[in-house]
């Protein structure tokens, strides 16, 4: 898999999130920092949790 960072992350590639298309048209999902740990969407969930998080659906973040 090829692996595309977040135009939204640190430049210093601390704290990246990554994604990659798979090979079934999903789309996996990690963090650089644990990049053995991912998830895995379809591009329909994916979409759908972005326009959550856009729309503020699940409250404001939490900071670490």
């Amino acid at each position: 898999m090829k692996w595309f960072k977040s135009s939204f992350s640190e430049t210093s590639g601390n704290a990246c999130v990554e994604i990659a298309l798979c090979d079934d048209g999903g789309i996996a999902i990690r963090d650089s920092v644990f990049p053995s740990r991912t998830i895995r969407a379809s591009r329909a969930a994916l979409a759908a949790l972005v326009t959550e998080i856009q729309a503020g659906a699940n409250g404001p973040a939490r900071p670490r």
